[in-house]
This record gives structure tokens, C-alpha cells and sequence, in this order.
């Protein structure tokens, strides 16, 4: 008796853990809208189109649209989703992207006639099972 409590605790714990490691490891989508300052938004955009993108790329951030409003009240919004791997590696994405000197000399001179950005929103999603994307 003894043997089989141990073995159904092993095997528990071993599905426990496994999921929870699952669980880390799903992908995970990052909305981020971001808001300029009056007059600023071709200067994003510019700066996404040429630069911004390919570094998230190399520090293993997806792409996945960019899209802008059709409402003029929010004509200085940006909106964009990004696919990590994980949650853990989104934070590890985007230290490693703060800290990227291609992208500290494009912010720098992207910023030279001021900043462009007036504020960022971010909000980590899931894929529900009927999304499309997954």
C-alpha cells in the first residue's frame, strides 16, 4: 500500500509540474499602444519601419501588425502585437532590446529634434482555443 501512495504522489507531482512548466512556457502576445507627442507620429513610424522592428527580431521578439487608428481624436496612437515565447522570455527580450546599442544610437538620433514618445501602454495576452492565431 505504502508503495502505491508513493507512486501516485510521484506521478501526481510529476503531472503538477509538468503543467506548470507548460504553463511557462506557452506564448504569450504583448499588445502595446503607444502615444506621441503632437506631430511625432511619422517620426514612429519611421523609426519602427527602418529600425525597430529588426531589433526586436534579433532579440527573438515576433512581429506580428502594426496598425493605426481611423479615428482622428486618436491620430497619435500606435497600436502593434508582439509573440514572445514565453512571459519570461518577453522580460528577457525586452532587457536585452533596452540595453542594445543599435537601438540606443537609433532612439538617440531618432530623438535628436526632441522625444517622440509621449507614453506606452503594454498588456500580455493569451491565445483563447478558438484564436486564430495561436
Amino acid at each position: 500500500m505504502k508503495k502505491l501512495i508513493c507512486t501516485l504522489i510521484t506521478l501526481f507531482s510529476m503531472f503538477t509540474i509538468t503543467s506548470i512548466f507548460a504553463a511557462e512556457e506557452s506564448p504569450v502576445f504583448e499588445l502595446r499602444i503607444y502615444t506621441t507627442h503632437p506631430g511625432k507620429m511619422p517620426d514612429l513610424l519611421a523609426r519602427f519601419k527602418n529600425h525597430t522592428t529588426k531589433i526586436f527580431e534579433n532579440h527573438g521578439m515576433e512581429n506580428v501588425g502594426y496598425w493605426s487608428p481611423v479615428e482622428a481624436k486618436d491620430e497619435n496612437k500606435l497600436y502593434y502585437i508582439l509573440k514572445h515565447k514565453s512571459r519570461a522570455a518577453a522580460d528577457a527580450s525586452w532587457a536585452a532590446f533596452r540595453e542594445d546599442p543599435e537601438w540606443i544610437k537609433v532612439r538617440t538620433e531618432s530623438e535628436a529634434s526632441g522625444p517622440i514618445v509621449a507614453g506606452v501602454e503594454s498588456i500580455f495576452m493569451t491565445s483563447t482555443e478558438f484564436s486564430a492565431i495561436k
